[in-house]
């Protein structure tokens, strides 16, 4: 048999709640899905776009960094949210895991490592590995909100961190990064001669506004390296179009460094389509309008979440203050994932908190994303179940 290497010698053996969802399927029952997040599934608004009318959408120029139109269009997206961005130092690639491993390429040798926040979305985890690199917590204490505490940052790094990633809102947690974070958080980079990698995916989603909250580090006069990650998946809800960018700050030699290095890596790959670039301008200008639509969604699917909640009940919905889910305290019995499976026999399929690393409790977390309607059926067995009778 040939011989394969370890770092894809990934768990294949299913957990008992997804060999559960895929037996409900199986037999052509329902499921309420409170698991969804697949923005292009829940009914929100598509853009009204042709990307085959764009004169020159079959030519092809190969530049490492996409094409200078599309640049700019980025540049001018991020300039319209406040950050002082030149096209320049804006990178694009097909998404967002692209772009996360062109940073382990840039700034890892095999056995180095990165720092990433937990709780969060378990995927710089698989791209690190994907690289030869660790993947190393820093946890995010309950007791902030979830939020940043730099200090536990700093004793996370050892003689071979290379970078710390920040998730600005939290991923499923929704608890942005603050000024006074931020400003300490790259003094602690800037002392130990570590890259900032800052994924603002769900930036766009504020479910409220908040003074000294940090929206981006793109644009921003810090110390230290920084990346900054979006792109249309989120932003405009279009993850099949395959489009992202990051944009490179801090220090010019640095950055310039930094930027003349990932010319060489992207030119590697070259990976961005040309229709797609050529159609971003108008891509990005429908992205208001999903996003209105997006937060009435979450708002409204949150607020419905919070009034079915009796007021006497032993779990509770975490605050947070952006993003596309909630999160639900729970009681330890009977646990994350028995909770989850009496749910899906009720029809509702739900995330134990472990798959996004949660410490210190149990925890449930939902999608905001469905249809109101979907969302409202639910809350019924949900209640039904986290709040059963007395006795």
């Amino acid at each position: 048999m040939s011989r394969f290497s370890l770092r894809t010698a990934f768990p294949r053996t299913p957990n008992p709640l997804s060999q559960a969802v895929a037996l409900r399927h199986a037999c052509g029952l329902p499921v309420l899905d409170l698991a969804e997040t697949n923005p292009t599934r829940v009914g929100l608004p598509p853009p009204d776009v042709d990307l085959g009318v764009h004169p020159g959408v079959f030519d092809y120029a190969p530049e490492p960094f996409g094409l200078p139109s599309a640049r700019e269009a980025v540049a001018t997206h991020l300039s319209q949210r406040g950050a002082s961005v030149d096209a320049a130092h804006v990178v694009l690639s097909a998404s967002t895991s692209e772009a996360y491993g062109w940073l382990l390429k840039l700034l890892c040798d095999p056995g180095d490592n990165v720092l990433v926040p937990a709780p969060g979305y378990p995927l710089v985890d698989v791209l690190a590995r994907l690289e030869g690199v660790h993947a190393r917590s820093y946890r995010l204490p309950v007791v902030h909100g979830f939020g940043l505490d730099v200090g536990r940052v700093e004793a996370a790094i050892d003689a071979r961190t290379r970078a710390v990633v920040v998730v600005n809102p939290g991923n499923p947690t929704g608890h942005f990064l603050h000024e006074g974070e931020l400003h300490a958080l790259a003094d602690v980079c800037a002392r130990h001669g570590l890259a900032l990698i800052s994924d603002e995916v769900f930036s766009n989603f504020a479910w409220d506004a908040e003074e000294g909250r940090v929206t981006s580090v793109a644009g921003r006069p810090l110390p230290c390296l920084t990346f900054a990650l979006s792109g249309l998946s989120k932003v405009a809800g279009l993850p099949g179009l395959k489009l992202s960018w990051l944009h490179v700050g801090g220090p010019s030699h640095a950055r310039d460094e930094a930027l003349a290095r990932l010319e060489d890596v992207a030119d590697a790959v070259l990976s961005v389509s040309t229709p797609v670039q050529l159609a971003l301008p108008a891509l990005l200008a429908h992205a208001p309008r999903f996003q209105a639509a997006l937060l009435k969604r979450v708002k409204g699917n949150r607020e419905r979440l919070i009034q079915a909640r009796p007021a006497d009940a032993a779990w509770d919905v975490v605050p947070a203050h952006g993003g596309w889910s909630a999160v639900l305290r729970i009681p330890h019995h009977p646990g994350e994932e028995a909770t989850c499976l009496r749910l899906l026999e009720e029809g509702v399929r739900v995330q134990p908190g472990y798959y996004y690393d949660f410490g210190g409790g149990a925890y449930l977390v939902l999608s905001l994303l469905p249809t109101p309607e979907v969302f409202t059926a639910a809350l019924v067995p949900l209640v039904r179940v986290l709040s059963p009778p007395a006795g």
